[in-house]
């Protein structure tokens, strides 16, 4: 998996950062059990400070994406069940994307066209129930 940042932009870097691991992970690019980079390393091979990834781990790890051994590092999760919270969230969002497209003049059935094309894109390891 290839991280690519935009320094320019209004979303700071860990939030990118974040972003495109859980992507990852949705896309099958990184799979449970399979190890991150070090914080040093990913530091690195991305161009930012130690401290900006440990965020970015932290708040995945908070989030059920990844573990945090001292031994093993980081990795990533399985798959998890839905919950409350996180629906709330995602309608929460959805509600704003629509909002946004509605406004740019795209039409509901364009609108379910994209959210349909990006989720076939999404290749997870099968949940554990």
């Amino acid at each position: 998996m290839i991280i690519s940042l935009d320094t320019g932009s209004s979303v700071p870097i860990y939030v990118q950062l974040r972003n495109q691991i859980v992507t990852g992970i949705g896309r099958g690019e990184l799979k449970a059990g399979e190890n991150l980079p070090t914080v040093r390393q990913l530091a690195q091979d991305a161009g930012v400070n130690t401290m900006t990834v440990n965020k970015t781990y932290q708040i995945l790890k908070a989030e059920g994406f990844i573990e945090i051994d001292r031994r093993r590092g980081a990795t990533v999760c399985r798959v998890q069940k839905r919950d409350a919270v996180f629906k709330e969230k995602l309608e929460s969002e959805l509600e704003l994307l629509s909002a946004e497209a509605c406004l740019k003049g795209i039409d509901r059935e364009e609108f379910l066209n994209i959210c349909d094309r990006m989720f076939s894109c999404m290749k997870p390891e099968a949940a554990e129930v």
